[in-house]
Parts: structure tokens; sequence; C-alpha cells
């Protein structure tokens, strides 16, 4: 009996992935066609019906490449930094709260900044290990970025913990049932979703991919497979961070159309910040994580602290 119940969590898991990396290629299609019309011009539209098969072709022709590796580079690390980065964007996707996968994750937010922090490796190893000075510079950049992000992250979050006094996402549900969270904190919800900005290297901070100033950033040595697995992870771990976006803020986790909508448009704004705005100095985007965002979330947490004892 114990055996079938982890063999139901495990195709669980299978289809929910599966489900990620589906949504992954239209999500690609999606950027494509709305940067398009930002543009004023057609996205894809010739590989079948207004192009709704491009992100397959797409997918075939990058793993069905020829994998090149440089030679001085140190191969196995090279290898498998991609797949690394890949296996972790989408092991954070356990932790949403689906009512039939027969697991509750009660240390959930504390399992999500575990993952996050680890995601730093993979761009760290990716840039370090091709032995490009080029990607080197790229991956410091991001490291330094993403680390800077990451600290005004946890205090953000740490608002909403205070909250609901867990770290279990089921319960963001239940306190936002009759009053989203977005309305108490309405500045901490912009600060969160610009700080996944950075955190998912995005338009107007991707600093890691400053075509004009670095080559192509920590990727610059990756072609076909690999390329397509750092591409992969970039755009699950979008996915991921506007559905959080959501559980935090916008009402929690519900089965139904309405929950889903509010992840594709929050998506949809990763994509408009992209086609829009224009990349941020680096020292501007420093001064922003430093100076504003950790003043702005310590005093909310201070606040939200206060108000907690008060109570």
């Amino acid at each position: 009996m114990i055996m079938l119940d982890f063999m139901l969590v495990f195709v669980g898991y299978i289809i929910l992935i599966l489900g990620v990396l589906i949504g992954v290629a239209f999500l690609t299609l999606l950027e494509r066609k709305v940067l398009g019309y930002i543009q004023i011009r057609k996205g894809p539209n010739k590989v079948g019906m207004i192009g709704i098969l491009q992100p397959f072709s797409d997918a075939i022709k990058l793993f069905t490449k020829e994998q090149t590796y440089p030679l001085f580079s140190n191969y196995m690390s090279y290898y498998f930094s991609p797949i690394l980065s890949f296996i972790l964007s989408l092991m954070i996707w356990l932790l949403i709260p689906y009512y039939f996968n027969l697991i509750s994750f009660n240390l959930g937010l504390l399992f999500f900044l575990c993952c996050t922090s680890m995601g730093v490796y993979g761009i760290m190893v990716a840039g370090w290990s091709s032995n490009s000075n080029y990607a080197l510079l790229g991956g410091l950049r991001s490291i330094a970025q993403t680390i800077s992000y990451e600290v005004s992250l946890v205090l953000i979050m740490l608002s909403s913990i205070i909250f609901i006094m867990d770290f279990n996402l089921l319960l963001l549900t239940d306190y936002q049932k009759n009053i989203w969270f977005f309305f108490f904190m309405i500045p901490l919800g912009l600060c969160w979703f610009s700080s996944s900005l950075a955190e998912t290297n995005r338009t107007p901070f991707d600093f890691a991919e400053g075509e004009s100033e670095l080559v192509s950033g920590f990727n610059v040595e990756y072609s076909s497979g690999g390329f397509a697995l750092i591409f992969m992870a970039e755009y699950s771990s979008i996915l991921f961070m506007s559905m959080f976006f959501s559980l935090l803020y916008l009402g929690g986790f519900n089965l139904n159309l309405f929950f889903y909508l509010k992840l594709t448009m929050i998506s949809f704004l990763f994509i408009w910040v992209r086609g829009t705005l224009p990349r941020f100095r680096y020292d501007k985007l420093m001064y922003l994580a430093w100076k504003s965002y950790l003043p702005i979330s310590l005093n909310f947490l201070m606040f939200f602290l206060g108000f907690y004892i008060l109570m």
C-alpha cells in the first residue's frame, strides 16, 4: 500500500513536470508574439496555425544540433552545470500546494529559499568551467546581482510569513479568503515583482546577458542542448515566480481558471517589461538592491512585527 502511494506521488510529479515543460514551451511562443506586436511586427506565424508549433520545432532544432565544447574547458562541470540549473528550477515546482499529491510541505517557504539560493551555483559553474574570460565576467555579474536581490527577496517574504506565522503555502490561501495580501502591502508586492525580474535575470536587470557590454554572459560558450537547458531553466523560473506572486499576494492557490489567469497575467508582465524598459546601469541596480529595497522591506517587517505583537 505504501509503495502504491509512493508510485502515485511519483506519477503526480511526472505529470506536473510535463505540464511545466509544455508551459515553458508556450511561454516562449507568447513572448515572441508579444514582443513582435510591441515592435509592430508579426511574431512566429509560419510553423503550424498562427505559429503554434514553433516551440516544438525550436526544441527539435536545439536538441539535434551538434554539442560542441571548448578545448580548454573543465568538461564534466561544463557539461553538467546546465543540467543542474534545469533540475533545480524544476525541483522548486514540487512545493506547489496541489491537493491531489498527498504531500503537504510544512516548510515549503524554506524549501523555496534553499532551491533559489542553490541556483547561483549553476550560473557560477557555467561561467567558470568554460574557461572563457567573457563567460566568467558574465557569471560574476550574475552572481553579485542574484545574491543582492535574494537578501531583499527573503525580507519581503518574511512580511507574508509574519501574517500567517507558518511556512506552509496552503495557509496563504486560508488567510487570503476575504482580502488579498497585496492590498495590505502594495509597495512590497511591487518590490517583490521587480526582485523576481532580477532573480530570473530578466530585462531591465539582465546583466548576465548584457550583449552590448559582454558577449552573451555566462552562457556564451554553450550551444545546442546546453543552451536549451539554461534557456528552459530561466523560463521555468519565470513561470514559478509568477505562480509564487499569486500565492503570496493574489489570493493563494485555487484549482480554478482564475488562478491560472492570474499566473498568465504576471508572466505577461515579465514579457511586457522586457519589450518596454531599457537595461539598468549596473551600479544603479546595486544601489536599488541595497539602498532602496533592503530598507523598505526591513521597515515593513518591523511594522508588521509590531502590529503582530500588539494584536
